[in-house]
Parts: C-alpha cells; sequence; structure tokens
C-alpha cells in the first residue's frame, strides 16, 4: 500500500520534528551534563585535535563566521577551558589552547550528536551517503536555508548562544 501524497508531507515534518527535537534534546543534556552548548563543545574538540588553533583556522573549520568563534572561544576563556597564547613563531598571532579544566571537562562530556551522526553516515554506502546530502540540501533549499550560516554541529538556535539555565 502507498501513502497519499499528503501522507507523505505529514511524515516528512514529522521526520523533520523527529531530528529538531533531538538536537534540543542533546543540547538540554549538554548544558546540564557540561554547562556548554555543542558550538563550545566543538571549539574544545577541535582545540584537543590540533593542541592549538587560531580562531581564523577554528571559522574554517566551523564555516562560521570569526565573530561567532570570537563569542565561542570569550566564553570559553571565561569559564577557563580555554586559553588566548601568544604564537612562539609569531608574536602577533593569538593561538586558542586547551586547559587542564577544559581538556577534563571535555572528557566527562556526552558523546556529540554530530559524532553519531557521522559514525552512521559514514557506515553508509557511497551512493546513499550522495543521495542523503542531495536530499538534505533540497530541505534546507525549500525552507529558504541555504544561505543561513552554519556549522557542522547539530544545535538549534544561534551558535555563540549560552547553555539553557535549569
Amino acid at each position: 500500500m502507498t501513502s497519499k501524497p499528503h501522507d507523505r508531507t505529514d511524515d516528512s515534518l514529522i521526520a523533520l520534528r523527529r531530528i529538531l527535537r533531538a538536537t534540543e534534546i542533546y543540547a538540554r543534556d549538554l548544558a546540564q551534563a557540561a554547562g556548554m552548548t555543542p558550538a563550545q563543545l566543538r571549539v574544545l574538540q577541535i582545540v584537543e585535535e590540533r593542541g592549538s588553533v587560531t580562531p581564523k583556522a577554528l571559522a574554517a573549520q566551523m564555516r562560521v563566521s570569526q565573530a561567532t568563534v570570537t563569542a565561542l572561544v570569550d566564553k570559553l576563556v571565561a569559564r577557563k577551558l580555554v586559553q588566548r597564547v601568544s604564537s612562539q613563531s609569531d608574536r602577533r598571532q593569538i593561538n586558542v589552547v586547551m586547559t587542564e579544566l577544559g581538556g577534563t571537562t571535555l572528557s566527562q562530556a556526552p558523546d556529540p550528536l554530530q559524532q553519531r551522526y557521522a559514525r552512521a553516515f559514514a557506515d553508509l554506502a557511497d551512493w546513499e551517503q550522495a543521495q542523503l546530502v542531495a536530499s538534505l540540501e533540497r530541505v534546507a533549499s525549500m525552507l529558504d536555508a541555504i544561505s543561513i550560516d552554519a556549522s557542522p554541529v547539530l544545535t538549534t538556535g544561534e551558535l555563540p548562544t549560552d547553555p539553557p539555565i535549569g
């Protein structure tokens, strides 16, 4: 038995809502467990991977503006999870490095939602990956969301926001 077109519309909206709810629930759980947003967690992960990274390189890897990265790093510096240090090779350049507290916080944070997705996505056949990317890009286009500043971090809301309290 095939679905009627209006059933498919409802099915697609339900699937979108489930995705949105999963990101909302994860963001809430991360805020409660680690006191940070998914975007802040991603900054910590990148800093850990690279050891030392410039804000410009962070912005490029996360595919967000430098202003967004500055706001994220400011919050992490205020919580003493990262620090800004002058580059050894060029004193004019500032690098972001992990603090001991940042490393501990990162190790205790829940598994990021985008990493769960990435593992499952990697298990798909190449044609399935291509089809899924095309479908998701089409959905973004249908929602006039192609030009929205976004990074590969599954979260809702603005990237530089504080985690919810409560």
